[in-house]
């Protein structure tokens, strides 16, 4: 890993690009943090549209964070942004999109294809970012993960030991071999569900959320659409991170 560029923002908010070999991503650290003073980690998830695009919800995320002592990271997903296409996962998307514009069912098969790779992919990925992050002497343990790709948080949640916490966001598709996958998470949960999601099925949500195996697991649901998170849901989440991280 090596940062490619640097800013520090009006609040004191250190943002500094990275690239992990060819993925980029980017690091924001509280102006508290420091050699004796690590920060805990969140790693902030998001839909695979491009970090530019996502950049000012993601930078926003990390700002609250910060004020609350957090470092928070991420990376681009496979296949989004500036990354090589991914012919397979676009054909994916496609499919989906013209399911969902004709009113029909989106199937299994389609599921699958979207998400089952990208899965694959992006979790070791996030996992070789994590080594990289958690070698910074400003940054330190323990690890949360926060939104994004629900599927990609519950197999991080399964297969990394260093997350001891998730903020999951219920508004994604899930493929039923997730479910087997969600069972075996036993880290506290704290998910969020858009009542009137209008790409997200909710009974699926809902019993994915039933399948989480953590003894500790919270639901929070709020009325209205995907984009329609209130903002005291953020807060909520930091109050769950505050509990678990520090």
């Amino acid at each position: 890993m090596h940062f490619t560029s640097e800013q520090r923002l009006d609040d004191g908010v250190l943002e500094r690009e990275f690239a992990l070999g060819e993925i980029p991503g980017i690091l924001w650290t509280p102006a508290s943090a420091s050699a004796s003073a690590p920060a805990p980690l969140i790693l902030l998830g998001h839909p695979p549209l491009g970090l530019r695009r996502m950049h000012p919800r993601l930078v926003a995320r990390a700002r609250h964070s910060a004020a609350e002592g957090f470092a928070t990271a991420t990376i681009e997903l496979p296949g989004s942004g500036d990354r090589p296409r991914w012919p397979a996962v676009d054909q994916a998307r496609a499919d989906l999109r013209r399911a969902m514009e004709a009113g029909e069912p989106v199937g299994d098969e389609i599921v699958d294809a979207l998400v089952l790779p990208l899965v694959d992919k992006a979790v070791p990925e996030w996992q070789a970012a994590l080594d990289a992050l958690l070698s910074l002497p400003e940054i330190g343990g323990p690890v949360g993960y926060s939104g994004g790709v629900i599927s990609i948080g519950i197999r991080l949640a399964v297969v990394e030991p260093r997350i001891s916490a998730a903020v999951l966001f219920a508004g994604s598709f899930v493929p039923r071999a997730m479910f087997e996958e969600a069972r075996q998470v036993t880290i506290p949960l704290h998910v969020l569900l858009q009542w009137d999601d209008e790409g997200n099925e909710r009974q699926a949500a809902l019993d994915l959320f039933d399948a989480f195996g953590s003894e500790e697991k919270s639901l929070h649901a709020h009325l209205g659409g995907h984009s329609g998170v209130p903002q005291f849901a953020g807060e909520a989440a930091a109050q769950f991170f505050t509990r678990h991280l520090r």
